[in-house]
């Protein structure tokens, strides 16, 4: 196991060469408020970030409001986001979320992790995709990409979510939480590939205890 000192300055160097590498690495999911941040990383489960950009320019334009999804016909709204797919499942949460939102603040989307979690359909990992993206306060996004490459390059040794974002949150200075989500997921998808990670070409193989077996 490395020492925790060890660890903080492997991940600042990280940091600095993903910065370089990947200076677009904002979240991919479109939205123009906190609200429609929510649906569309509800809608994100088991899709594409470019589906669910598809399948929501016409759902923002037809509901404006936590109260337009918690009053919509259910199955006018399973409709509307079948293309993400589990679609009934989807449009279930998004409605009882948003039901609980009138009820119980208002229609607005809280910005505390306490408050968020409290919330159908919203766990840790979209609570955290909320706060740093939508009110820009630090969270830590442990979805599949960012938990595979941090096991990877030797940041965590857990499985759960939940323990390696603790795992994370010792070792990354906390201006740097949703930065550095941002960019795993990013390097994820475009070179540390679950099936086939682009180990040659990989900017921080330096760094990784994955690539550095694999040259061996």
């Amino acid at each position: 196991m490395k020492k925790p000192e060890d660890l903080k300055k492997r991940i600042k160097e990280i940091l600095k060469i993903l910065t370089k590498e990947i200076p677009d690495s904002t979240i991919a999911l479109k939205f123009s408020s906190p609200l429609e941040l929510l649906i569309a990383t509800i809608l994100s489960a088991q899709c594409t970030d470019v589906k669910v950009n598809q399948v929501t320019v016409s759902l923002f334009k037809k509901y404006r409001s936590a109260k337009d999804y918690a009053e919509a016909r259910l199955e006018k709204l399973e409709e509307d986001v079948r293309p993400t797919g589990f679609y009934r499942n989807k449009a279930k949460s998004i409605q009882k979320c948003c039901q609980e939102l009138l009820k119980r603040f208002e229609g607005k989307i809280p910005n505390t992790l306490e408050e968020l979690i409290t919330l159908p359909g919203v766990g840790r990992k979209t609570a955290n995709v909320i706060l740093g993206n939508a009110f820009h306060l630090p969270g830590i996004v442990v979805d599949t990409h960012v938990q595979r490459v941090s096991q990877r390059i030797g940041l965590t040794q857990n499985n759960d979510p939940t323990k390696i974002e603790f795992d994370l949150m010792e070792i990354v200075p906390k201006e740097e939480w949703t930065h550095l989500s941002n960019l795993l997921i990013w390097h994820g998808r475009r070179t540390c590939q679950a099936k086939k990670p682009l180990c040659e070409t990989c900017p921080i193989q330096k760094w990784c205890d994955y690539g550095s077996k694999t040259k061996q």
